[in-house]
């Protein structure tokens, strides 16, 4: 009888390992080997020195180029692309010191050979006049757009400065007489080009619309005119109104620019970090807060598109939010905020991608709940990140150059497939270097950070939560 049961166990194994057999033999299967610091165990089951993926049918190979020949830094599957089409070799964007090999047979990433890019030489397949010719063609186009463009350009800022005196003040109702210099071009923007210009010998931002964007310069228009939005968390609104075909904002100017350009030439120390994270929340936190004051209401506002590209950098080393023609004005009662109500369907993803929250970018949210402020804390902890990520006194001499959320990860370039691949279903997030933990405050930094982007959009951080623990760093 024993004999009979054991005999039944063993047909049971075969059976279960012919079954995870046939399973594994369909899936990709790569050399494993990376060092024990890193864990790519999530991409695929492992054994020994094989990996079967489960997201992807490419594996890779990251190598460090040593006297002219590559050694192997990791080798295992490449969840970044699904599949490959081709081979393919490159240097990584982040250190040239690098190699990237990507391959799509079984085993492909044994057995990577590479040579240095060199120019490839000119042979008889080549038809040179035949190139030449596209040349010459391309360079008369080129020269024939950037004509046209310098026309355009010319005529519209002659166009702006002769219909300055049309620009007016609804929120002081000033007569329609003011002036406007314009003087440069800030930044360039899908919605509207931001300008420096003069306003009563003042420096100011003009923030400018063609007519195509219109509703997005009401949108933005709308969320500065609300009662009590003067705050020194929130750029101050000066003014608004036409110039000729464009509808301009005017606002105040700031410094440094946006935070990410800050950012990318500037590190700082963990004094003026604070200021940056606090002033940050603080705006933040004031911008989320329904208002009753001397019989006037502000109704909360989710900003929707809280990125480092969106945020200012004053002189005092201060931020201050801007760009707002992707929030959304909540209603704290059927007939509290009815006035401030738009339309939105079809903007469920609005905003900076690669800063959607999880829910976000499933499209799971309710746009008229409080989600979207939640969604806000979610980008938040991002940028946050990314401030502390330029501190001196977190990493000593070698600090990292500015970085992206997700860059390291994903690339300088982001897809929604990638994101909720990496970030929803993955459940991933910006890497917290393990250098942090020898500052005093490295722990609470990364439980902070932690605490904002938690995958449940309910666990996460109010603002003020978020302020308050800044202020006890």
């Amino acid at each position: 009888m024993a004999l009979f049961w054991r005999h039944r166990w063993l047909l049971v194994e075969c059976v279960i390992l012919s079954i995870t057999h046939l399973a594994l033999s369909q899936k990709r299967r790569c050399i494993f080997q990376v060092p024990h610091n890193l864990d790519f165990h999530e991409y695929g089951y492992v054994n020994g020195s094989v990996q079967y993926c489960d997201f992807t049918d490419c594996c890779v190979g990251y190598y460090i180029i040593k006297n002219g020949e590559l050694e192997v830094e990791s080798l295992g599957c490449y969840l970044t692309e699904k599949s490959c089409s081709n081979s393919r070799c490159s240097r990584t964007p982040f250190d040239r010191n690098h190699i990237r090999c990507i391959c799509n047979s079984d085993l492909c990433n044994d057995n990577i050979t590479w040579t240095p890019e060199q120019p490839l030489p000119l042979t008889y397949s080549y038809d040179i006049y035949f190139y030449v010719g596209i040349l010459v063609v391309c360079s008369i186009l080129a020269l024939v757009v950037f004509c046209v463009a310098v026309a355009t350009f010319n005529l519209f800022r002659k166009e702006t400065k002769e219909r300055a005196n049309s620009l007016h003040d609804p929120l002081c109702a000033k007569p329609a007489d003011i002036d406007i210099q314009l003087q440069r071009i800030v930044c360039e923007g899908v919605f509207a080009t931001v300008w420096e210009g003069r306003y009563q010998g003042t420096r100011v931002a003009v923030k400018v619309f063609p007519m195509a964007w219109k509703h997005k310069f009401i949108a933005e228009r709308e969320v500065y005119q609300l009662p009590l939005m003067a705050q020194e968390g929130i750029v101050q609104f000066l003014g608004s109104g036409p110039i000729g075909t464009y509808e301009v904002l005017v606002l105040q100017y700031a410094k440094y620019g946006s935070l990410h350009s800050y950012l990318s030439t500037h590190t700082s120390s963990w004094k003026s970090s604070l200021v940056l994270c606090q002033s940050l929340s603080q705006g933040l936190s004031y911008l989320h807060s329904d208002l009753h004051k001397d019989g006037v209401h502000k109704p909360a506002v989710a900003h929707r598109d809280l990125s480092s590209s969106n945020v200012l950098v004053k002189a005092d080393g201060t931020c201050a939010l801007s760009d707002f023609g992707c929030s959304t004005i909540l209603c704290s009662g059927p007939n509290s905020c009815h006035f401030y109500s738009r339309k939105l369907e079809g903007e469920s993803r609005m905003g900076t991608l690669r800063y959607m929250s999880p829910e976000i970018l499933q499209g799971s949210v309710c746009l008229n709940s409080n989600w979207c402020l939640q969604g806000d804390i979610y980008s938040l902890g991002l940028v946050l990140w990314e401030i502390w990520m330029r501190c001196s006194d977190l990493f000593g001499e070698r600090i990292p150059l500015h970085l992206l959320p997700y860059e390291n990860e994903l690339g300088t370039s982001v897809s929604l497939e990638n994101l909720l691949q990496h970030v929803f279903y993955m459940d991933q997030r910006p890497k917290i270097p393990e250098v942090w933990q020898q500052h005093p405050q490295g722990e609470a930094i990364q439980e902070l950070l932690c605490d904002c982007w938690d995958s449940d959009a309910d666990a996460r951080l109010s603002v003020s939560c978020v302020l308050n623990r800044l202020v006890s760093f």
